[in-house]
């Protein structure tokens, strides 16, 4: 188990670029297998979780040619669905959450789709219903194999059928998997309460290059025509907005000017305003964003004086990505906040590690926390701690670069799950921070 040393107290000064979307990268990845084609996409983010995905497409039979750094070409013409019922793949699937959006395509083109019980984060109970009974709308018949933990859908031999589907959660990878078995789906498949982030209009608008008729990309109504075939094409994913919002919180934090190069400011949403409401200064300097050193910021209140509530929701809500970020921002705020986490049940549960730090936060229950900002009265201490998660070990990174003193994070292997060499970049805009295998 790799660690991280952190020696914290300093100001970063610097430029970073963010990496290609975590999140949009694994819809896409899977998206390949609708098509016999090729598929180039760029952009990718060098990171475990996407790099296990890659790893699978290539056991399932897809040719995988690297062009340079971030920049693949698929081709998926030749597929051995023998692989869907191999222990490798029992073993590989299952430790990866993102393995679920493979059943999708592979229902729409070949029939069948099979997977493990997927892995991924433990923040909670996070159910495959929704994608399930997507594929049963349009004809599917569910299997699951209790002894092996296996789940997998079955196409009828008079194959699927549009349906309408009005979705119980707006989940991404549920809305994401139903989209790709619907674009080679006879008839019109119309799903209602889909997730619509920007990430879910990337792979829609890739799709639609591609051949397939998807009408109200953007909205949580579509209307999916299915074609015979689809075609290859070409796709650059967007920077991951969960980095930015970790790179703003951590100038934040550090006092440091950082400036976000090319972070795709159109498609963060709330997100700049969210940070703002904890006094945070942003400048918006074309597609960059420049955060200068801030000796002070203050949570701001509501019109009639209230404590300031930030909470997560479906897009155009505020994502729950970056709540661990923000949690963590505000403990050196001048004010208090309440940080509600309604989406995931124990997404809270690392701030018992910043309340070790020196942190003034009260965790009422699974999902609220009352954070009481310092305003750098009392810094962080330094301490030793283990990452429970992708999100809170960030959280507790950027913890331990504004403590006084070293740090040490262990399991650093759930933060190289979404963050592309952060010990090498953070390096270089000043960081003391030094990888321990």
């Amino acid at each position: 188990m790799s660690s991280f040393k952190i020696k914290g107290g300093k100001k970063l000064k610097g430029e970073i670029q963010p990496q290609g979307a975590k999140n949009e990268v694994l819809q896409i990845l899977c998206a390949v297998l609708l098509t016999e084609e090729e598929i180039r996409i760029s952009n990718i983010p060098d990171i475990i979780d996407v790099n296990k995905l890659i790893e699978i497409l290539g056991d399932l039979g897809v040719s995988v040619l690297k062009n340079g750094h971030g920049d693949y070409t698929f081709c998926a013409k030749n597929i051995d669905l023998n692989y869907l019922y191999s222990a490798a793949f029992k073993e590989k699937g299952s430790s990866l959450r993102g393995s679920i959006m493979l059943v999708g395509p592979m229902l729409a083109r070949f029939g069948q789709g099979y997977i493990p019980k997927p892995g991924g984060d433990k923040i909670g109970r996070r159910r495959l219903d929704t994608h399930f009974i997507g594929f049963m709308k349009l004809g599917a018949k569910f299997k699951f194999e209790e002894n092996s933990n296996f789940y997998g859908v079955e196409a009828p031999k008079s194959g699927l059928k549009g349906a309408y589907m009005l979705l119980d959660e707006a989940s991404v990878t549920g809305t994401a998997n139903i989209i790709m078995a619907a674009v080679l789906t006879k008839g019109t498949t119309t799903i209602y309460n889909a997730a619509c982030e920007p990430y879910l209009q990337q792979l829609c608008n890739m799709l639609v290059r591609m051949g397939a008729k998807i009408q109200g990309i953007g909205s949580n109504l579509l209307h999916i025509t299915g074609v015979g075939s689809l075609q290859g094409t070409d796709h650059k994913c967007l920077p991951d907005m969960i980095e930015i919002g970790s790179w703003i919180g951590l100038a934040a934090m550090t006092e440091s000017e950082i400036t976000i190069k090319n972070a795709g400011v159109q498609y963060l949403g709330v997100i700049p305003e969210v940070f703002k409401k904890l006094g945070i200064e942003l400048e918006i300097l074309g597609d960059d964003i420049h955060v200068p050193s801030q000796k002070n910021y203050s949570i701001g209140s509501y019109l009639d004086g209230s404590m300031t509530t930030i909470s997560d929701a479906p897009w155009p809500g505020f994502t729950p990505d970056l709540l661990s970020i923000i949690l963590v921002t505000a403990t050196q705020a001048n004010g208090s906040v309440l940080i509600h986490q309604k989406m995931f049940e124990s997404r809270l549960f690392f701030v018992d590690k910043l309340i070790d730090m020196g942190a003034q936060i009260i965790l009422c229950d699974p999902h609220r926390a009352t954070v009481i900002g310092l305003n750098r009265k009392f810094p962080l201490r330094s301490t030793t701690m283990t990452s429970p998660d992708i999100r809170a070990g960030i959280a507790l990174l950027i913890a331990a670069l504004s403590a006084e003193g070293t740090s040490t994070i262990h399991n650093i292997e759930q933060i190289d799950r979404g963050y592309e060499m952060i010990d090498v970049r953070l390096r270089n805009i000043g960081a003391e921070i030094e990888r321990i295998n």
